[in-house]
């Protein structure tokens, strides 16, 4: 069992910054590979980033690329997801997940899910 905790949005200005963390709970953290979504006012929720259990490896939507970048450190059983030059397109409700499957892109392969966090950007 684990479980997720996110922190850290907010509302910040159009070209600004926010780091969203994710907190997770049980032993078995460092195997699990970390994704995080969002789900934007009034549409579908759609997969941001993931980061294999090997830190080495990770993933983006073309939307994010060169924006965002995910990390995670094993030792505090934290996720994390730096979010720079953020658009007003960014916002939405931000999740992170878990999973031990290698579809890191689909929620349907994720385990465990957090409450999410809001992230509001303005123009």
């Amino acid at each position: 069992q684990v479980q997720l905790v996110e922190s850290g949005g907010g509302l910040v200005q159009a070209g600004g910054s926010l780091r969203l963390s994710c907190a997770a709970s049980g032993r078995t953290f460092s195997s699990y590979a970390m994704g995080w979504f969002r789900r934007p006012p009034g549409k579908e929720r759609e997969f941001v980033a993931a980061i294999a259990w090997n830190p080495g490896f990770t993933y983006y939507t073309d939307s994010v690329k060169g924006r965002f970048t995910i990390s995670r450190d094993n030792a505090k059983n934290t996720v994390y997801l730096q979010m720079n030059s953020l658009k007003p397109e960014d916002t939405a409700v931000y999740y992170c997940a878990a999973t031990l499957n290698n579809n890191y892109g689909e929620p349907r392969w994720y385990d465990y899910w957090g409450q999410g966090t809001q992230v509001t950007v303005s123009s």
